[in-house]
């Protein structure tokens, strides 16, 4: 069951993700409003348009947020191999992705600080002012 909603949700993910898809989207909209006059602008023709765009956005979140989820999963596999590749990486943060948000952002806080440049600021601050400067 797993592997056939993978691969619905990946082919439904990469159609919506298209171009045309968008274009036809708009072109349903147009086509909906300029049949208002043909209805006289009544109420079965505004829930037409309401039920059916509430339905796709409805399922389009569960699909949008299951590719996330399985986007975040392999990269995060993929940086838990780098660490583990690099004996200088830290093999302690292999998982942290399972921590609390605060866990997680004490030891960011952490590493920052341990990234002090000569002059004493934190060197992702000076890399961002010397990038500011360029521009």
């Amino acid at each position: 069951m797993e592997r056939i909603f993978t691969r619905i949700a990946n082919s439904i993910a990469w159609v919506a993700g298209q171009p045309w898809s968008f274009t036809l989207a708009l072109a349903s909209i147009f086509i909906w409003a300029a049949s208002g006059p043909l209805f006289n602008f009544s109420d079965t023709w505004q829930l037409v348009v309401n039920t059916s765009t509430t339905i796709v956005t409805f399922l389009m979140v569960f699909l949008i947020q299951n590719s996330q989820n399985r986007d975040a999963a392999a990269m995060q596999a993929k940086l838990d191999e780098l660490i583990r590749a690099l004996p200088p990486a830290r093999a302690q943060f292999i998982g942290i992705e399972h921590l609390t948000e605060s866990e997680v952002e004490l030891i960011r806080a952490e590493l920052e600080d341990e990234t002090v440049g000569e002059n004493g600021k934190p060197l992702a601050r000076h890399s961002l002012e010397r990038l500011r400067y360029r521009l």
